[in-house]
Parts: C-alpha cells; structure tokens; sequence
C-alpha cells in the first residue's frame, strides 16, 4: 500500500506550476542512467571519502543512497552527520562538509559566505527529497483532529492550552475533547523543517504568528526536542502532545495527524493526493542550476494539503577540491537517477516529479 500511495504523490506531483510531463514518465521513457527495462542505473563510481551533514528530515534517504551507492563502488566512503539543517549550512560555510542537506534554502545573508567557499562559482540548491510535514498529536479518544492555520499558531504560540479550549471546539464541532494540558514540542536544534513550519504559519496565520519564519524557534513556552527523531519520540510518549514532523516520522511511529485548513476553506486530510495538490503548485524560483522551489502555503487547490516541504543539498556549482569532486558527483548523480529517487518510495518520502529530477540530475552533471 505504501508503495502505491507515494507512487501517487509522485504522480500527482508532476502538474500545473512546476509544467512537469505527464504520470508514468519512470516507465514510459529511459532516464538517464538507466534503462528503459527497468535495470539499475550506471553508477559514476569514485574513490576517497566525501564528509557532509545537516537534515535529519533526509536522514532515512541519504542512508539508503549512501548505502546503495557504497555497494555499487566500494572504494567509496560517505559519511552523513544528521545534525539539523542549521548546523549543515554552518559546516558547509566553514568548510568541514563538503555538501551540506537543507530542509530550506540559504539565508540572503548566508549565500554571499557560502558561495566564498566556491572558487569560481556559486553554492547553488538541489532539491532531492520532497515531502508533507505532519501536524502529529497524542490525544486519547480523538481521531480525526481538525486544525485552522489560525489555531495552530495560537496552540505553538502559547496562547491556547487547553485541549477543550473553544477556539479548538470551533474547528471540530461535535468532538469530545478533553481538558488536558496541551505539550506543544519543537525543535530545538536549528532545523530547516522549523523554518518551514514557522514560513507557513507566517504567511498563512499572520495576525496570531508574531514570531516570524526562522530555523531556530523563536516562540516562548513549549517543549523543545533534538532533530525530526526526537520531536516524533516525544509526541508519542506523552498524552497531550502536539508537533510537527516529517510524515515519514509521523508514519513510521503510528502517530495521529490532524487535517489542516487550507486557502480553500476545507480540511485538508494528510494523503498522497492532498501533499501532491500543493507540490504541483509549487514553481522554480533560482536561476541556472539553482532549483530552490517557492511553495504556495495558501493554495486555494480544492483538497490540497498545505504544509510540504523541498530538502536541499547545497553543493558548489565549482571549486570542490579534486579529490572531493568525483565522490560528489557520484553519490549526487545517483540519488538524482530513477533509481536513487523510486529508492524514497518505501521509505515515507515522495520522489522527485520527473521533469524536476532530470533539472537535478543535469545540475549535478554541471558540478565542476
């Protein structure tokens, strides 16, 4: 089932902003690397070690790539420090990782430090893993939990407490919901799946959300939790709970997740389907080999679920040392291949719309 689920997130994902070709393309036509039959996808093989960090959310895919790519060439060792988007992009500019994983694009005043560390070129965004970010909870006796923009932000702001607070009845009429304290878990490392969720309450909650679009949580009160593991840890083990997580997290620990209200005035019920709605919006905004994406929050799509996320690798378009750049090269090459992105499918995360992919996959070709 799960296969078929993110196989229609894939799908539904390759329409409408981002002008991508019609579902079936995997199967239809021959990536590059890889045949039309379906055989593995030629390996650009390298040897040396290759050390990069950032994204927890990507964590699951880039053990997988690393995994698969290390069996195809075994003289190859990649080392992945999930240690939060924030602390990537700090590793990145200071030259200790050679790419770093981003839940969000470079700060305007972190692309002038990160492209100095690029001789000749520019730190550009290779969006490798797309996926929906969970509103998960832990409350007894309530299943179907039904959430405005404007009652998350007061829940995560600290201005709503109490499970059975009336502006929480408002939006699920007819529920029993119980006067429980609310725990309300963040992150508490710098986290790109924070700046997501903090620019969707900004731009979707603007009058109840006074505390801005940033990796780092800026909201007083709540419970803070290290990385997408953590705050998914936390969630489960206390009654009460409320965060958000990357679906995969959310799935992959049996937790309950709320529909959300979008531009359209529905409730949205997170499923492949909806999650596609919202990515089909979605436009390239960089420029060249920079594929940094611009999600519309308030999509007024009819049943379209408004909270997904693009994670990133950020790599130098130039000036990666030699001895670094074919590992690079390769290991990027193939998470961007058919094969390295159907690899997500089983693990929670959506692949790549096609016409996306080969932008990628030409991206990281360019990489010199």
């Amino acid at each position: 089932m799960k296969l078929q689920r993110y196989g229609t997130l894939a799908c539904l994902a390759v329409t409408a902003t981002l002008a991508l070709s019609a579902c079936g393309s995997d199967n239809n036509e021959p990536a590059t690397g890889a045949s039309a039959s379906g055989s593995a996808a030629a390996v650009d093989c390298a040897s040396g070690t290759v050390n990069a960090q950032g994204s927890s959310a990507q964590k699951n895919a880039m053990d997988e790539w690393i995994k698969a790519y290390q069996q195809k060439c075994t003289d190859a060792k990649i080392n992945y420090e999930p240690s939060g988007s924030g602390a990537g992009i700090s590793a990145f500019i200071a030259g200790t990782a050679d790419f770093a994983g981003s839940d969000s694009a470079l700060k305007p005043e972190e692309q002038p430090q990160a492209d100095a560390k690029c001789a000749g070129g520019k730190a550009i965004h290779l969006p490798m893993v797309i996926g929906p970010v969970a509103i998960a909870y832990n409350l007894d006796g309530v299943d179907n939990l039904q959430l405005k923009p404007a009652t998350l932000a007061k829940i995560f702001a600290g201005k709503v407490t109490k499970w059975d607070d009336a502006t929480i009845k408002a939006d699920n009429p007819g529920a029993t919901l119980p006067s429980t304290a609310i725990n309300a878990v963040h992150r508490s490392d710098s986290s790109g799946t924070t700046d997501n969720f903090t620019a969707y309450l900004s731009k979707t909650a603007e009058a109840d959300w006074t505390f801005g679009k940033a990796k780092e949580w800026k909201a007083p009160g709540g419970t803070g939790a290290a990385k997408s593991d953590g705050v998914a840890s936390a969630i489960k083990g206390q009654a009460g709970t409320i965060g958000y997580v990357e679906w995969s997290y959310a799935e992959n620990g049996g937790l309950k997740m709320a529909k959300l209200g979008n531009g359209a005035g529905e409730f949205a019920e997170l499923t492949a389907e909806s999650a596609g709605k919202t990515i089909a919006s979605a436009a390239v905004e960089g420029q060249g080999d920079d594929l940094k994406l611009s999600i519309d929050y308030n999509t007024k799509e009819a049943g379209a679920y408004p909270l997904v996320l693009a994670t990133y690798e950020v790599v130098c378009s130039k000036g990666l040392p030699a001895d670094k750049l074919p590992l690079v090269k390769g290991l990027l090459g193939y998470a961007a291949s058919t094969e390295g992105q159907n690899s997500l499918t089983e693990l929670g995360y959506a692949p790549l719309p096609e016409t996306v992919r080969t932008k990628v996959e030409a991206a990281v070709k360019n990489i010199s």
